[in-house]
């Protein structure tokens, strides 16, 4: 009479044995999929600039609206790529997961389109000095540790001071330990200051670039970004949480 039970208990073995490394794989298979997009994303966002050879600036000075803020936003769109990489592989919430999609793959392409730009202009793919000293109050013009927005140029002690908005190294460690509901809250919390941060850089773009398809872009970011913002301050206000 022994043997249906034993039978019974060797199905619940072998479902669980053939669950448990399905649970196991969700990680890695969710990163792959992430570096899928990212790849799919930027290779999209940069070959579809090559036909704009003709429509932008040749060669735009390397202290131009144009350049800095292709350099600076890719600065600013990688690191937001990262963190929704992150909460793509340990958010619960569905519409944070959703979300950190949405994000990933539009700001991918923009960086893709950012760097496409910045190849057509022999420009540097990434800022070498100082962030925003392109945003100059007059001219909209003003290089890197120039007047304007010099202040993000440097401390004084010759680090290189963060874009506003920017997480922190500490920020980034404690977003990849979080776990459970405390991951989706900290995602949107970091992920709404970074959106308000860059805001002013995409502001200041969609206003003083030389080239239409820079300022549309900016555009772009600005209209995105906002609503992004929007949904996410009510995401959080309704999982009891309050932005930082």
């Amino acid at each position: 009479m022994s043997e249906p039970t034993t039978g019974a208990q060797d199905t619940n073995a072998v479902d669980t044995a053939s669950t448990a490394p399905r649970r196991s794989q969700r990680g890695p298979l969710l990163a792959l999929g992430a570096v899928a997009l990212l790849l799919v994303g930027f290779a999209v966002g940069f070959l579809a600039q090559l036909p704009l050879r003709d429509d932008t600036p040749p060669h735009p000075a390397l202290d131009s609206v144009d350049v800095g803020f292709a350099q600076d936003m890719t600065v600013h769109h990688n690191q937001a790529i990262e963190m929704a990489t992150v909460a793509l592989g340990s958010a619960t919430d569905p519409l944070v997961r959703n979300l950190a999609y949405d994000i990933l793959t539009t700001q991918q392409n923009q960086v893709g389109q950012m760097q496409g730009w910045l190849a057509l202009w022999d420009a540097p793919p990434l800022p070498t000095g100082g962030y925003m000293g392109w945003m100059s109050d007059d001219s909209g013009h003003g290089g890197h540790g120039g007047s304007g927005m010099a202040g993000m140029s440097g401390s004084g002690d010759g680090t290189v001071a963060a874009m506003p908005g920017m997480a922190t190294a500490q920020d980034m460690t404690n977003l990849r330990a979080a776990t459970g509901p405390a991951a989706d809250v900290l995602f949107l919390q970091l992920m709404l200051r970074h959106h308000q941060g860059g805001l002013s850089m995409m502001e200041y773009g969609a206003m003083h670039a030389s080239a239409a398809v820079v300022r549309q872009l900016a555009r772009t970011m600005v209209d995105t970004q906002q609503s992004e913002s929007q949904l996410m301050t009510q995401m959080l206000t309704e999982k009891g949480a309050a932005p930082i």
